[in-house]
């Protein structure tokens, strides 16, 4: 919808007129922006359209005068129709259990309680008109500059343009409020509601500021191009309305005539609104690592969307994703530093591990913020198997961390393996690739097929890492390998297995939820069981055998048909 300018204003002049607050849709603009789910360059249209559709607020507070003149129009009297929608609303309210017809009757609460204060306002505002003092400083808000400060810092007190309306719509029904104090009041109202999208936008994104800095400019510099030309022409040829008493209907119709005026007049301007809030907030130089902070990737996590949990959800399992994406880079980062060294690289591969963890906090914290609100039944599946997952995603981290480490110290102490090392090394890093590749792309695109081809990888993995030791300890016994060397092989291993088991952990997670098990131990025993796992067993196995390599007295004696032990089960 933002997409296109034309219909973005439509869009934020809808939503506006709905929530009636132009500061709530901009507020909300400003989390969008701050969470990365929408372009700056989008937002112009969406905050002209908020400033339209908050007139709509004025236009319902003024059917009061509507049908002062005529008896069947005072049904459109606030007096009249309050009380039924009031009556109606709470009834709903109390009997609907179905969660549309509750939030509509919310609304329609929201709405009577609004109409009846303000009804209470304008009639508690009417022995005012009779002191001089009360009239006299209305002339003094007649001063453009005057008035216009007023106007700001009433709105920006109330945070809400709708409401001062309101109020200087029930100011008019005592007679004392000229246009020529009334217009700047207007226009410094518009100004005056800017601070509640200025205030949403402390500690968020450079681009969230932005959005908020483009609501201020555009408020000021439409009040700035009216203002100036309205007065000039009043200068050169005075106007006799001036001294006029307006009536809240015409308090509507100036506040939508100069907010349809100034959209009109500076929407084919938009982009270079946003290059001049651009070019005034920089980004900094010297920054790098806050950069991820600047792009928005922990601000998917924004407090706002908490009150639409199915949207927090989304974005956790989003952010998740990434997080994913990022461990993947992480172990194919540390697996190069294994093939050649580079002391920039590791630094870096220890930033990615940080990053991670930074993940893991993030997410943790949301996540459980998230399970305190009602949820689902899918989305509680849903929010299970994310905190499950991204415990298992910090931990292949740190052993991608680990062997960026051992990659160190073999650098360090200028260490280097056999051919024979490198060959078996390499086939075994192919099979843990291929597990880390298989879990990710099924946890991203939530595949419940292809999630289930990692546990028999998983297998066959196990099966190496005990042909892989034994072969080691072969060369050993044979003096073709130093006991340091040994010790450092055995760690790169043992840093692969437990990655290969956390893969295992994350996939079995996915199905056993799709399942709806609860025993972890129960479900592998009875999945091994099951056709399809011999079968992709099998054909992983052929795919990763070192038939090739001469075999160990140890892996000779080693088939899958005798038996093996795996973390105290008979496999």
């Amino acid at each position: 919808m933002t997409s296109n300018p034309v219909k973005a204003v439509l869009l934020g002049t809808g939503i506006t007129a709905v929530i009636q607050s132009s500061a709530a849709t901009t507020v909300m603009v400003v989390g969008l922006v701050n969470a990365g789910l929408l372009p700056l360059s989008q937002t112009v249209g969406l905050i002209m359209g908020a400033n339209i559709g908050t007139t709509a607020t004025a236009w319902i507070l003024s059917l009061g005068t509507i049908g002062s003149g005529s008896s069947f129009l005072q049904i459109f009297h606030p007096s009249f129709f309050i009380p039924i929608i009031a009556i109606l609303a709470v009834a709903s309210m109390m009997f609907a259990k179905d969660d549309r017809k509750l939030n509509v009757s919310r609304i329609a609460v929201g709405f009577a309680i609004l109409m009846f204060g303000m009804q209470m306002m304008s009639d508690a505002l009417q022995p005012l008109s009779e002191l001089a003092g009360f009239r006299q400083m209305f002339i003094t808000f007649s001063n453009p500059l005057i008035g216009m400060t007023v106007g700001a810092v009433l709105t920006a007190l109330l945070q809400s343009s709708s409401a001062s309306i309101g109020i200087l719509q029930a100011f008019t029904l005592t007679g004392a409020v000229t246009y020529g104090a009334a217009l700047p009041i207007i226009m410094g109202q518009n100004i005056g509601t800017c601070v509640t999208a200025l205030i949403s936008s402390i500690n968020t994104s450079k681009n969230a500021k932005r959005a908020a800095l483009i609501h201020l400019f555009f408020n000021v510099l439409g009040t700035a191009v009216f203002m100036s030309g309205f007065y000039l022409i009043h200068f050169l040829r005075p106007f006799g309305f001036l001294g006029l008493t307006p009536n809240p209907v015409d308090i509507a119709i100036i506040n939508t005539a100069y907010k349809i005026s100034a959209t009109a007049l500076f929407l084919p301007f938009r982009n270079q609104l946003v290059r001049f809030v651009t070019w005034i907030t920089p980004v900094r130089e010297g920054e790098p690592f806050d950069l991820f902070e600047e792009s928005g990737v922990f601000a998917a996590l924004d407090r706002r969307f908490l009150e639409t949990p199915g949207f927090a959800v989304s974005q956790s399992r989003d952010l998740t994703g990434q997080m994913a994406d990022l461990v993947r880079r992480h172990y194919e980062a540390a697996l190069g530093l294994l093939e050649e060294f580079d002391l920039q690289k590791f630094r870096d591969n220890k930033k990615m591990e940080d990053l991670v963890d930074q993940y893991e906090d993030h997410l943790g914290t949301y996540m459980i913020q998230i399970s305190a609100r009602q949820l689902t039944d899918r989305e509680k599946r849903t929010l299970t198997r994310l905190m499950q997952c991204i415990g298992d995603f910090e931990r292949i981290s740190d052993h991608a961390y680990s062997l960026s480490l051992s990659a160190k110290e073999m650098h360090d102490k200028q260490l280097c393996f056999s051919d024979a090392a490198l060959v078996e090394l390499g086939i075994y890093k192919e099979a843990v690739t291929k597990l880390l590749d298989t879990m990710i792309r099924a946890f991203v695109a939530d595949d419940l097929e292809l999630a289930m081809h990692v546990e028999p990888l998983e297998e066959v993995i196990d099966l190496l890492t005990d042909e892989l030791q034994a072969r080691h300890i072969l060369r050993q016994q044979d003096g073709r390998c130093t006991l340091e060397l040994g010790f450092v092989f055995m760690d790169i291993l043992t840093n692969m297995e437990r990655i290969a088991d956390h893969c295992s952990n994350v996939a079995v997670s996915m199905v056993e939820l799709s399942r709806d098990s609860l025993d972890h131990h129960a479900f592998l025993n009875s999945f091994r069981k099951e056709q399809m796992f011999s079968v992709m067993f099998e054909e992983y196995r052929s795919d990763y055998l070192l038939q090739d390599l001469p075999l160990s007295d140890y892996a000779q004696q080693m088939t899958w048909e005798e038996t093996a032990v795996r973390g105290g089960e008979t496999v």
